[in-house]
């Protein structure tokens, strides 16, 4: 049985979470925080996560398990078969990595643990938002879906990073990254009625605590 390491409060992990549920595959959870332990490196080797355990050894990346995930289990297809429709998810998807979910990181310190982030860097990150929205705006079909009709990949990294994305923008900017996006709203929205999705939430309000908890320990 696939094996998926990592912990619920993390977005990245719940994007590979999700896929898994959404083409119905069984798999285990194996709590893991990564780090910088022999132990944890030998799962991970820049011990970070999530990371998928086969039967042929671990799969770090989350961009590489979702691949691997699509290319060699059954169930429900992620990418379309057309292989430029196919490069055109995988774009886009890589589009909201690049230009929306990393910029936004940056400041998730600040904007979700109370830390203190410098004004240099939230200058940057509020004009790499303002341009990967632009972006999104421009490629994304959200009809109703991010690259279409059904749900992909490029919806995965939607779900797990927009709103992440957004928060920043609104607690340190004081803006609305979506307002000229109402169709992107909506898929939010619908998104928020799966009921994968809905579990996952649940998960992730569950864990959240603890989750807190280590955080304060380490200030």
């Amino acid at each position: 049985m696939l094996k998926l390491y990592g912990f619920c409060v993390s977005n990245y992990y719940n994007m590979v979470k999700l896929a898994l549920l959404e083409k119905g595959l069984s798999f285990e959870e194996v709590p893991f925080y990564g780090g910088t332990t022999p132990q944890a490196l030998a799962v991970s080797p820049r011990g970070k996560v999530p990371v998928l355990h086969t039967e042929q050894g671990f799969i770090n990346e989350t961009a590489v398990i979702l691949e691997y995930i699509e290319q060699s289990q059954q169930g429900t297809p992620l990418l379309p078969s057309d292989h430029f429709e196919r490069a055109q998810v995988l774009a886009l998807a890589k589009e909201i990595e690049l230009y929306i979910e990393l910029p936004g990181r940056m400041c998730y310190g600040e904007a979700f643990f109370g830390m203190q982030v410098p004004e240099a860097i939230k200058e940057r990150t509020q004009t790499e938002l303002l341009l990967g929205f632009a972006s999104l705006a421009r490629h994304g079909k959200f009809a109703p879906y991010v690259a279409g009709d059904s749900l992909s990949i490029a919806d995965v990294y939607f779900l797990y990073s927009v709103p992440l994305a957004c928060a920043v923008g609104q607690k340190l900017f004081g803006l609305d990254l979506l307002a000229e996006m109402p169709a992107a709203k909506a898929l939010l929205e619908r998104l928020g009625e799966n009921p994968n999705v809905q579990r996952i939430a649940a998960d992730k309000e569950a864990a959240m605590p603890a989750f807190m908890a280590m955080i304060a320990s380490k200030k």
